[in-house]
């Protein structure tokens, strides 16, 4: 009986050890605990998450040449490509898969560009606490920008 116990107790243990983590909420950026880049961000001042089983739900609150604008990207959970808006009249082309350990959501979009090259993205969201860290590396022929950006929940 006391081996059944053990049993039990490690499998629920395995079980929540690797959980996936839910993001949904309103975040709000933190820009004192970010590492932003200097000259030019990326960084959404503010991102809705839903997500609900398969699904998942993004839109970005960002000001870029101080207008606000709303990004809404919508994905799914299994690894095949998501197609969404760009700029203009360009798709992005994205892939979600959760990390190993099953902490951390992986989003990798490429996007054509109008100068006729692409923009790669690379987006890691995972939870610090109470926070969202949300790892952004871009590619394109403009360069290389990588940023942490920290969120907490509205």
């Amino acid at each position: 009986m006391k081996k059944l116990v053990v049993v039990i107790v490690m499998a629920v243990a395995t079980l929540a050890a690797s959980a996936q983590p839910n993001f949904s909420g309103n975040w709000k950026l933190n820009t004192s605990k970010s590492k932003l880049n200097d000259q030019w961000s990326m960084a959404p001042k503010s991102i809705d998450i839903n997500q609900s089983g398969n699904q998942l739900g993004v839109d970005k609150h960002v000001s870029f040449q101080d207008n606000d604008l709303t990004i809404s990207d919508k994905f799914t959970l299994d690894g095949k490509e998501c197609i969404n808006q760009g700029w203009g009249d360009r798709e992005k082309k994205s892939t979600v898969n959760w990390s190993d350990n099953n902490k951390s959501l992986i989003i990798n979009t490429t996007i054509s560009m109008r100068d006729g090259g692409t923009m790669t993205t690379r987006e890691t969201y995972s939870m610090d606490g109470d926070a969202l860290v949300l790892d952004s590396h871009a590619s394109s022929s403009y360069g290389e920008l990588e940023e942490r950006m920290v969120y907490e929940k509205q």
